[in-house]
């Protein structure tokens, strides 16, 4: 059976492999709308970011929706975070 461990949500592993689009941008969607605490654009960015580049075509919608919502600085802040992501990953 597949293990989902989001205690750190940077080290989302699904069955031992790095999480996939769906989970990534659902990743997004829960940090968009507070799930887990307050609403965090700059992180529902990155997620949504890491998913659209794995192919996810929702979260191509969601961080365009987000971004609108965004500065520049917290767009620039969540790409940064992406590419931090994808080098540890």
């Amino acid at each position: 059976m597949a293990r989902l461990d989001l205690g750190n949500s940077d080290l989302a592993i699904m069955g031992g492999q790095p999480a996939g689009p769906d989970i990534l941008l659902q990743m997004g969607l829960d940090c968009a709308c507070g799930r887990h605490g307050s609403t965090d654009l700059v992180s529902a960015h990155k997620w949504f970011n890491l998913a659209a580049m794995k192919g996810n075509s929702d979260a191509v919608r969601h961080r365009r929706d987000i971004a609108e919502e965004m500065s520049r600085a917290e767009i620039a802040e969540a790409q940064r975070a992406a590419r931090e992501w994808l080098s540890l990953n």
